[in-house]
């Protein structure tokens, strides 16, 4: 019998297999904001990292939210600073307002309380899963309005695009594994989870064994008025 998942199992997977099949995205963004030397970035939902790390290559300073608690630590292990919750924006010198605010899963109530931190003029970007269409993994959950979600949070569009973004494994257990990994799939039963996913996955599986899964993803940019 499969043993059920642990917290920090799961989040190892996501640091080891799946965290860097977001790698076009991220750098996507980073290129369209010029991120670099003298910006100051937070990122929400960061997971172990990978987006700080790629954004501190560039010059930028970057700063984590990752509410659970095995990803946070991964990220921590990287020496990276991740906090459990936004900051709390104060007023005068000191470590706020930031520049950039990333959410590349945004949660309405944790973009809100995330937005005070972030100065005039700085740069929101939300991201999401493209057309269903376009996208293979199985699965997917209901699509986010990114452009309805900068509506409700007040911010004024400024650009979007999109990113070709392919899951690609070594073999179906890899994938299987990654893909649990992203918390789209209910785990309370990891047997059946893990059986119904490596079904769904059979028509990506190729000839050598490897799993190939084409996506796209997008991605609004909106400024704080």
């Amino acid at each position: 019998m499969t043993p059920t998942p642990t917290a920090t199992h799961v989040a190892r997977d996501w640091a080891e297999i799946q965290e860097r099949m977001l790698v076009p995205l991220y750098e996507a963004v980073n290129d369209r904001l010029d991120l670099g030397p003298g910006r100051r970035l937070l990122a929400l939902d960061c997971g172990a990292g990978l987006a700080l790390l790629l954004a501190g290559a560039r010059g930028a300073r970057a700063t984590g939210v990752e509410r659970d608690p095995a990803r946070r630590e991964l990220a921590r292990e990287r020496l990276l600073e991740v906090l459990s919750a936004p900051p709390v924006a104060v007023s005068g010198p000191g470590p706020h307002p930031y520049d950039v605010l990333t959410a590349f899963s945004p949660a309405p109530a944790e973009l809100a309380e995330a937005l005070p931190a972030v100065r005039r003029g700085g740069a929101v970007v939300l991201s999401g899963w493209g057309p269903r269409e376009r996208c293979t993994v199985p699965g997917l959950p209901a699509p986010v309005d990114l452009d309805a979600l900068v509506e409700r949070a007040g911010l004024r569009p400024d650009g979007s695009g999109r990113v070709f973004c392919p899951f690609g494994y070594a073999d179906a257990e890899s994938a299987v594994r990654g893909l649990l990994s992203t918390g789209m799939y209910d785990l309370s039963d990891p047997v059946q989870a893990e059986k119904e996913l490596t079904e769904a996955l059979h028509p990506y599986e190729r000839a050598d064994g490897s799993v190939w899964l084409p996506n796209i993803f997008r991605y609004v940019i909106a400024r704080v008025p």
